[in-house]
């Protein structure tokens, strides 16, 4: 991926910017953002998405379904990764010579001036971005922040605040995470995923090292102790010189050393001392998201006691282990986990909040090559559930591939796994597995979010087996 030189795009010269796809969760923040900073805005989607309401009350002109009219005057135009080359007004724009922007391109130019914070990594970037914004903002910073999920603590996704302190999530799954130039980059963990994209696991490495080396001298990379990835990441980067690199995990080395023992029971320590952390969301790896956060504060000039009482404040991200109610002494949560490890990490998290109770998992592959390549993973972590139920794949952008099914995965499960139909069937096999004080999850990153209201109502309506 080629990038414009740093500097050459400045948000004033973008003039008049429209949105195609403006309804998406990453382009409404951006929209957001630039609306709040003086930028003539529009932009259309597929459906009247709720999210477009409020951006027109901002000021945004929004138009819904797609139309070459809807480009209007506009200058430039920035282009959601789902859209189609042959969509009427991105085949217009580019028939106009507008220039068009990657939606990471248009969030780069966005903050250029600010000091950025980006957070990258195969797992947890939502989250980890999250906390670093309610933690900032606790303190009294106020930094401007565009997040890939909705966040209840936040309100919002997106929003600009009153201080030059941007702290922006970096999707490695199409590279675009190298349009960022930041000065403090977080890399949570660096594992193989996204392989439809770079092809090869050296290929995903390469791509964070190149993410690394876009800090300027004296940037800061802050890297989890604890994943292999990320740890050999930060050795490779020291290496290269320029760039300070701060540890954060349990492991001994760890600048940032977390001490987890349970709920209830988290410090960070530092060579300034040892701070008590209050954590709403439960897992080891909430914790570790927990440590990153505080580090990163403490670079930006936040007390360190300040920073660990922020963390309190934190109740979640969308769709990360999120509680969607319950009914018969059964509690039912959602998690976007799509890849092994943040399968077995959700499912960790849910054991936690069970106790001694059963843990039970509706769980929807996505991506035929992701399913491909990681189903024996995806079994051996779905196993450390009491209950696994698997839907069909969700295909989301990709063509089936032959002989690529569900059934890879079901093929490894343990004797509490199997493949369930969609609707009622696989509503029925929660409810036949769930007892009073169990856990509920349903996991994946397609439309299995969808199962969790269901569940949940007919936990309230119907009688048990009915």
């Amino acid at each position: 991926m080629t990038q414009p030189p740093h500097g050459a795009r400045t948000l004033e010269s973008l003039g008049r910017v429209h949105f195609v796809g403006i309804g998406g969760v990453g382009m409404s923040a951006v929209a957001r953002i630039m609306v709040a900073r003086g930028v003539p805005v529009s932009g259309s989607d597929a459906k009247d998405l709720p999210v477009m309401a409020d951006l027109a009350a901002a000021g945004a002109r929004i138009a819904v379904g797609y139309a070459a009219g809807n480009l209007g005057d506009a200058q430039t135009v920035v282009a959601g990764s789902a859209i189609r080359p042959d969509n009427p007004e991105l085949a217009a724009a580019r028939a106009a010579g507008l220039p068009v922007l990657h939606r990471s391109e248009a969030l780069a130019t966005t903050m250029a001036d600010d000091t950025v914070v980006t957070v990258a990594g195969t797992h947890g970037k939502s989250t980890t971005t999250s906390m670093i914004t309610v933690l900032l903002q606790r303190a009294g910073l106020d930094p401007s922040f565009a997040i890939g999920a909705n966040v209840p603590a936040l309100g919002v996704n997106a929003a600009h605040g009153s201080s030059r302190i941007f702290v922006a999530e970096a999707d490695e799954s199409d590279g675009s995470f190298l349009n960022y130039r930041p000065q403090v980059a977080v890399v949570t963990n660096v594992e193989p995923d996204h392989l439809d994209f770079y092809g090869t696991a050296e290929a995903v490495y390469e791509s964070f090292d190149r993410f690394t080396a876009l800090l300027p001298a004296g940037g800061l990379l802050v890297a989890c102790a604890d994943d292999d990835g990320a740890r050999a990441l930060a050795e490779r980067t020291l290496a290269r010189g320029n760039t300070r690199v701060v540890l954060y995990g349990t492991a001994d080395d760890a600048e940032v050393k977390l001490h987890d023992a349970g709920p209830g029971q988290v410090w960070i320590s530092t060579p300034a001392g040892r701070f008590a952390v209050e954590l709403q969301v439960p897992g080891r790896h909430n914790a570790l998201n927990a440590a990153a956060a505080f580090a990163v504060a403490v670079e930006l000039g936040v007390e360190p006691e300040a920073a660990a009482r922020a963390l309190a404040h934190f109740s979640g991200a969308s769709r990360r282990f999120e509680f969607k109610g319950g009914g018969r002494g059964v509690r039912v949560y959602d998690d976007y986990a799509h890849h092994p490890t943040e399968v077995r990490a959700a499912l960790s998290a849910a054991r936690a909040v069970a106790g001694g109770h059963k843990v039970h998992v509706l769980f929807q592959p996505h991506l035929f090559s992701r399913t491909r390549e990681f189903a024996r993973e995806f079994a051996e972590a779905l196993n450390t559930a009491d209950t696994a139920l698997v839907l069909d794949i969700y295909p989301a952008r990709e063509d089936p591939i032959p002989g690529v099914s569900s059934r890879l995965i079901a093929d490894h499960l343990g004797s509490g796994g199997r493949l369930v139909g969609p609707d009622r069937e696989a509503v029925q096999a929660v409810l036949a597995a769930a007892a009073p004080g169990d856990i509920v999850l349903t996991a994946g990153a397609g439309d299995v979010t969808a199962y969790g209201p269901l569940i949940v109502e007919a936990l309230t309506v119907e009688a048990p087996g009915g």
